[in-house]
């Protein structure tokens, strides 16, 4: 919280001039604006409670300080704020701050790893309850000490906090409604009024009500939305949404669980497996309830960021499934059939994996090819590279490699599991003519011309081969055909481009070279100067930054240039064979007998 929304937040109403307003001022206090700047910018805009209690916390100690009410030292004396009190603005701060820092407390718990258990979810009733009650005190001193804005927002912030006690406690759901519907009707009033930046704040805390609200109509039956429907409801991003986020995905699991005793077999390809545990089922069945998602009537409307979200919570939810599958095999010990049931309910749910993975993956691909279509207008825009698009079909060419092999593994297969596996063969082989094709757009960018005829002529083979394969389907494929049709055209095209491209290389050779020969010097002779053949002017040897193409500072010529230098004579010496040099035997020591016995 910066210091100008500070001075803004505490100024003092000094409209009204008449004797009773100087005698007892009136404070106006924005307080949505107040709270969303210090939540904002102390941890709540990444969900992080305990980085903003303890701001609450360190901000109520200067407020204290400044305010010179302190409680004592060594033994503790509490001090209440009363409406006598309260001679300044910053004493209504203290209020508010108190009660954020309980509510921010109780979120805190809320946020455990595994949840709050009966312990500390009766210390997060307790710090909610100390949240509403410093709301309610705050409110009744901004009716007597606030002007009318202030202590319209300070009532709509303790109906809100009433509000959020009740729905946490799971009861007086009419009640707590109530409380939600009177904080709504004052943002509805207060963002009809003032600035841009206060009715969007307002229009934000309606979003983040409304979800509480159905849900309350929900409960006390209102309301026709099942309990799947919530689902759509809770999108909404802020911290008032946490609480109903926790609470919608415990009414969900309790729905699933009841869904789940019904859910006894998982069929995959002709088979049905038993599903004995009961965490399994749940994990399936949430599973399945977002691939609804995914294949549903909306599923074209949805952004394909919000399906890259649902594959990641498919994922989550089947690799739970997986785990508990892999505890059951653990525990089940020497009874074979057990066993055996197991390990297929295992290696299918592996397979659905395996191809949801393939379905993100040819989402992925999708994004990819788009962006590399458009044109950049944003220069901080991400440019997809040929090389990302030919990772990704590695990923999809080993996922379904191994779908594949997953089922030709089985002794014993059904007319499902041979007509998958075909399947499976015939999108392997489109995959390689796109990654093929994508492979040879990037050596094209390298301007390897000869690589990327041959492998732009490769992929139109394979293009060729995987249509007439599809071709040849009963049951038509369109959506696959229009693509490889696409992809044939397409490698046509650019092989025929490359060709034309490596011949005009190839003629423009013996030119380019024959010039860059004519060019070289032996003297060395320059028209530019550099700067070690003019140290003793005063001249700058940068390039002008604006002269394109841009020139690297002339400083010294690099490479050096040719320069003639003379050869060492070569000196043979022919006289040393004929000359005839004297004996030295003479000189030489002699060796006697004693010499020889004392090895001298």
């Amino acid at each position: 919280m910066g210091k100008d929304s500070e001075a803004t937040a505490m100024v003092v109403d000094g409209s009204k001039t008449n004797d009773s307003d100087q005698i007892n001022p009136r404070y106006s206090i924005n307080v949505l604006q107040l709270l969303k700047s210090a939540q904002m910018q102390h941890g709540l805009r990444h969900g992080d409670y305990t980085r903003y209690r303890r701001y609450c916390s360190a901000r109520l100690r200067r407020l204290y300080k400044s305010l010179k009410f302190t409680h004592g030292r060594g033994k503790y004396t509490r001090r209440a704020i009363t409406e006598a009190t309260v001679t300044e603005v910053r004493f209504l701060h203290v209020v508010l701050y108190c009660a954020e820092r309980a509510w921010s407390h109780a979120m805190e718990k809320r946020q455990l790893p595994d949840g709050p258990n009966a312990r500390q979810r009766i210390y997060l009733i307790g710090r909610l309850r100390k949240a509403v009650k410093w709301a309610n005190q705050f409110s009744r001193l901004c009716a007597v000490k606030g002007d009318s804005r202030t202590s319209l927002e300070a009532e709509a912030y303790a109906s809100y906090m009433n509000g959020t006690l009740l729905f946490e406690q799971d009861r007086n759901w009419d009640t707590a409604l109530k409380n939600f519907l009177s904080a709504r009707a004052v943002y509805e009033e207060l963002g009809k009024y003032g600035d841009l930046e206060n009715q969007v704040l307002c229009r934000e805390r309606l979003e983040e009500l409304e979800p509480s609200i159905r849900y309350c109509r929900h409960k006390i039956g209102e309301s026709n939305l099942k309990t799947s429907d919530l689902l759509q409801i809770g999108e909404v991003e802020g911290p008032a949404m946490d609480l109903f986020k926790a609470k919608l995905e415990a009414a969900m699991a309790e729905a699933r669980s009841q869904q789940a005793a019904s859910l006894t077999e998982f069929q995959w390809l002709g088979h049905k497996y038993p599903i004995p545990n009961a965490k399994t089922r749940v994990a399936i069945l949430k599973a399945q309830e977002l691939e609804k998602d995914l294949h549903g009537q909306d599923a074209n409307a949805l952004p394909a960021e919000k399906k890259l979200a649902v594959f990641d919570k498919i994922f989550t939810a089947y690799h739970e499934a997986r785990g508990y599958i892999r505890s059951d095999l653990t525990s089940a010990g020497n009874a074979e059939p057990v066993k055996d049931d197991l390990s297929g309910l295992h290696d299918a749910v592996t397979a659905v994996l395996g191809l949801r993975t393939t379905e993100r993956d040819r989402l992925l691909v999708t994004i990819a090819k788009s962006k590399l279509a458009k044109r950049r207008d944003d220069k901080n825009e991400k440019v997809t590279k040929p090389e990302e698009l030919v990772r990704l079909y590695d990923l999809l060419l080993e996922n379904t490699l191994a779908l594949s092999e997953l089922v030709s593994s089985r002794k014993e297969r059904t007319a499902e599991e041979v007509a998958f596996a075909e399947e499976c063969e015939r999108r392997r082989l489109a995959f390689r003519a796109e990654r093929c094709f994508f492979l040879a757009k990037s050596y094209s960018i390298a301007g390897k011309r000869a690589e990327a005829y041959a492998l732009f002529s490769h992929a139109q083979s394979l293009a060729e081969k995987a249509l007439k394969n599809y071709q040849d389907l009963n049951e038509k494929d369109e959506v696959m055909m229009k693509e490889l049709k696409g992809l044939y055209s397409e490698c046509r095209s650019s092989s025929c481009i490359e060709h034309a491209l490596g011949i005009m290389e190839e003629e423009k050779v013996p030119e380019n070279l024959s010039a860059r020969v004519s060019a070289l010097s032996l003297s060395g002779t320059t028209n530019l100067k550099f700067l070690v053949q003019k140290l003793d002017a005063y001249e700058s040897a940068l390039a002008d930054p604006n002269v394109k193409p841009a020139q690297h500072p002339r400083i010294e010529a690099f490479p050096p240039p040719f320069q003639s230098i003379a050869r060492n004579p070569i000196i043979r010496d022919l006289a040393y064979e004929y000359i005839d040099f004297p004996s030295l035997e003479t000189r030489m020591k002699k060796k006697g007998l004693i010499s020889r016995w004392w090895g001298k």
